[in-house]
């Protein structure tokens, strides 16, 4: 059953480098919602925790770290973004 969740989240995770690519290029939190972003952090570590737990160290774990950490990039990004766009405004 393990391969159905790879596919999720495989499929979920492919947007993420998309997002961050556009977060770079365009230099802009519009469009961005820090509450969504969170989310889906406390999403994945929620994920990776319940893997752990139930001692299901597979693959499976690799793509949720790997989606976490790209989401993780984008708020970073959102972050940096939100700053520079402030400081433009003074």
């Amino acid at each position: 059953m393990q391969i159905f969740e790879c596919i999720m989240l495989a499929c979920f995770g492919l947007s993420w480098p998309i997002s961050v690519y556009k977060s770079i290029k365009s230099k802009s939190t519009q469009g961005k919602s820090i509450v969504f972003i969170i989310a889906i952090i406390i999403g994945y570590i929620s994920g990776i925790i319940g893997k752990i737990v139930n001692e299901q160290m597979t693959y499976v774990l690799i793509i949720y770290c790997f989606n976490l950490i790209v989401v993780s990039v984008d708020l970073v990004l959102f972050f940096i973004n939100r700053k520079n766009e402030k400081e433009a405004q003074l």
